[in-house]
C-alpha cells in the first residue's frame, strides 16, 4: 500500500532542504510555518534521526539529512514522471517515451527526430532528460530511461543495441598563442610533450579507451593532466592554459577567441552520438523510434 503521508513528509523535507529555511519553504508550499515545523518533527520521529539544525540563520541539514537528500530528490523526480504519465493517461495520451541524452545530442540530433516522431505518433509524450554518456547504460538496464543518445559505441553488453548517428573528425584544441597553433596540421606525435585534457573515462569509457588506443597506435603515450565531464569543459580548460585536447572538429563553433582547433593527420573519426536501447525490455514506443531511425538517414559526418 502506498504511504501517502510519508510521501508528503518527504516532499516537505525536500522543500526545507532546498530553501534552507522553514519560513521560505512554508511560503513556497503555500502553508504557515508552524504546521510545516510540526510535520518535519513527525518525520524525524518516524525516522529516528534529526534532519535539520535550526538557528536564526535558517535550517542546516544534519549529516543524516544530507545523507538521505539525494535519494529523496530522485524519489521526487520519479514522482514527477509518474504524475506526468497519469495526467497523460487521463487526457487520453497513449504513452510516454523517456529519452536520456547528452547535451550535444539535445542540440543537434534530438529536435528534428522528436519532431518527426511526434508527427507520426501525436498521442505520445516524449520526456527528455540530460545525462552523461556513462549514465546511459545503467539507466537503460534499470529501465529509468527507454532510449539513450550518448557518446557510445562497440559492444555495450548482451542486451544493449547501439546505432551510430553522428560522426566527426578529431581535431586538436590548442591555445591561440601556443607554438603548435602556427602549424597548418598536427599529428599525434606533435603532442608528445603536451599535457592533455581528456573527457573522463567515468563519463564515457569506450570513447576514452578509443582515444587512448589511437594515441598509443600513433606513437603517443598520452600524459593526461585533467579528466573532465564534457567536450565543452575540455575546451574551457584549454582556454585557461591547462593543456591541449583532442575534440570533435565541429566544436570549433563553441571555441572562445583564445582557442584554435587544428586539423589532425592522419584523419581520425569518432562517434559523437549513438542511439542505444535495451532489447530485453519490450517497448513498442522504442521500436517505433528505432524504426524511424532506420527509415530516415540520420547518420552524419562532418567533412
Amino acid at each position: 500500500m502506498i504511504n501517502f503521508r510519508l510521501i508528503r513528509h518527504l516532499w516537505l523535507f525536500l522543500a526545507v532542504a532546498e530553501e534552507q529555511s522553514f519560513s521560505r519553504a512554508a511560503k513556497r508550499l503555500g502553508m504557515s510555518q508552524p504546521p510545516l515545523t510540526e510535520q518535519i518533527q513527525i518525520l524525524e520521529h518516524a525516522l529516528k534521526i534529526k534532519l535539520f539544525e535550526r538557528s536564526r540563520q535558517g535550517a542546516k541539514l544534519t549529516p543524516a539529512g544530507s545523507a538521505i537528500l539525494p535519494s529523496v530528490r530522485k524519489f521526487a523526480e520519479q514522482l514527477g514522471r509518474l504524475e506526468l504519465a497519469v495526467l497523460e493517461a487521463v487526457s487520453g495520451q497513449a504513452g510516454v517515451l523517456t529519452i536520456g541524452a547528452i547535451t550535444n545530442a539535445m542540440i543537434d540530433v534530438l529536435p528534428p527526430l522528436i519532431d518527426r516522431f511526434k508527427t507520426e505518433h501525436p498521442q505520445i509524450t516524449v520526456a527528455v532528460r540530460e545525462i552523461d554518456s556513462a549514465e546511459a547504460i545503467p539507466a537503460l538496464e534499470s529501465g529509468d530511461i527507454d532510449l539513450a543518445f550518448a557518446r557510445l559505441e562497440g559492444n555495450l553488453g548482451k542486451n544493449l543495441r547501439c546505432v551510430a548517428l553522428t560522426e566527426d573528425r578529431l581535431a586538436v584544441a590548442v591555445p591561440r598563442d601556443h607554438p603548435l597553433a602556427s602549424r597548418a596540421r598536427l599529428t599525434l606525435a606533435n603532442l608528445v610533450d603536451e599535457p592533455l585534457v581528456m573527457s573522463s573515462r567515468q563519463v564515457s569509457p569506450n570513447y576514452f579507451d578509443y582515444l587512448i588506443g589511437v594515441c598509443k597506435a600513433n606513437g603517443l603515450s598520452p600524459r593526461v593532466l585533467h579528466e573532465v565531464r564534457s567536450v565543452t569543459s575540455q575546451i574551457a580548460f584549454v582556454s585557461c592554459g591547462q593543456g591541449v585536447a583532442l575534440v570533435p572538429a565541429s566544436m570549433k563553433k563553441l571555441a572562445p577567441d583564445n582557442v584554435i582547433l587544428k586539423p589532425l593527420t592522419p584523419k581520425l573519426s569518432v562517434v559523437t552520438t549513438a542511439a542505444v536501447w535495451n532489447s530485453a525490455r519490450a517497448n513498442p514506443l522504442v521500436d517505433a523510434l528505432v524504426a524511424l531511425l532506420a527509415v530516415n538517414t540520420l547518420v552524419a559526418a562532418v567533412p
